[in-house]
C-alpha cells in the first residue's frame, strides 16, 4: 500500500494533518514529555502466510480436478489423430496450479483477506516488534528526561501500540496507555481518523502533564506531527 493509498483510506487531508501537529504542540507545552505519532500500512511482510494458502488453496483445486481427469482428456481428443499424448494432463494440472497460486497469492495481498489469513498471535508479534524498532529510530527512546511516548498505528493490522519511555514507564500504568489505545481504535474504526489521532495526543498529554510538568527550559525534541511509514 502507498502512502497516498493510506492517507486516503485514513481520510486524512493537509488540514488534518496540521491539526494533528497542532494537538501535539498543544499537549506539549503543558510538559516535559514528548509524543510521536506514527501510522504504517503494515508492520511486516506477511508472505509466509500468504504462499501458504494459496498454495493449500492449490492443492484443494487440483484435488477436486483430479475425478475430471477422464474428461479433460476427452477434451483433447478432439485435436489428436491417435491417443491423446500422456504428458497433456499432467501439464494441465501444472498450469493450473501455477495459474491458482499466482491468483490467490494476490488475494491473499489485499488487507481484507490478509487480516482473516494470518494468526492473530502473528500480527500481535510483528506489530510490537516493528513499534518497538521504530521507537528506537525514531528517537522517541532518547529524549532529556526520558519522557517520550510512541503512538503508534499499523493499518492493516487494524492494532494501536503506545510506548512509553523509562522516565514515564516508571510513573504511569501501562493500562492508562492500553485504554487510550483501545479509544484510538474505536475512532479509527468510526472512519474519524482526526478524532482518533488528537483525542489519544490530549489524553497522553494530561498524564505527562500530572507526572512530568512543564518548566522554564523545555525544548521541543521530536516532531509534533503524524509520520507516515513508508516502507
Amino acid at each position: 500500500m502507498t502512502v497516498k493509498s493510506l492517507i486516503k483510506k485514513l481520510n486524512l487531508s493537509d488540514n488534518d494533518f496540521a491539526a494533528i501537529k497542532e494537538a501535539v504542540a498543544e499537549a506539549e507545552s503543558k510538559t516535559t514529555g514528548e509524543i510521536a505519532l506514527a501510522v504504517a500500512a503494515e508492520s511486516g511482510k506477511y508472505s509466509f502466510w500468504e504462499l501458504l494458502w494459496s498454495n493449500g488453496l492449490a492443492a484443494v483445486v487440483l484435488a477436486v480436478m483430479i475425478p475430471f481427469s477422464a474428461g479433460i482428456t476427452s477434451i483433447f481428443q478432439k485435436f489428436y489423430w491417435d491417443a491423446v499424448p500422456a504428458w497433456i494432463v499432467p501439464c494441465v494440472f501444472v498450469a493450473v496450479a501455477f495459474a491458482v497460486v499466482v491468483i490467490g497469492f494476490y488475494l491473499c495481498n489485499i488487507p481484507a483477506i490478509d487480516r482473516m489469513i494470518i494468526p492473530g498471535s502473528e500480527k500481535t508479534k510483528t506489530v510490537s516488534a516493528r513499534a518497538m524498532q521504530y521507537f528506537a529510530e525514531s528517537g522517541v527512546y532518547n529524549t532529556k528526561e526520558h519522557s517520550g511516548i510512541l503512538v503508534y498505528v499499523s493499518y492493516m493490522e487494524r492494532e494501536v501500540r503506545i510506548i512509553a519511555d523509562s522516565g514515564i514507564s516508571s510513573k504511569i500504568s501501562q493500562d492508562l496507555w492500553n485504554l487510550i489505545a483501545d479509544e484510538l481504535c474505536e475512532n479509527l474504526k468510526k472512519g474519524d481518523a482526526v478524532k482518533a489521532f488528537t483525542g489519544a495526543v490530549e489524553k497522553c498529554g494530561d498524564l505527562l502533564a500530572e507526572n512530568f510538568p512543564n518548566h522554564e527550559e523545555n525544548p521541543n525534541e521530536l516532531s509534533d506531527g503524524l509520520v507516515i511509514i513508508e516502507e
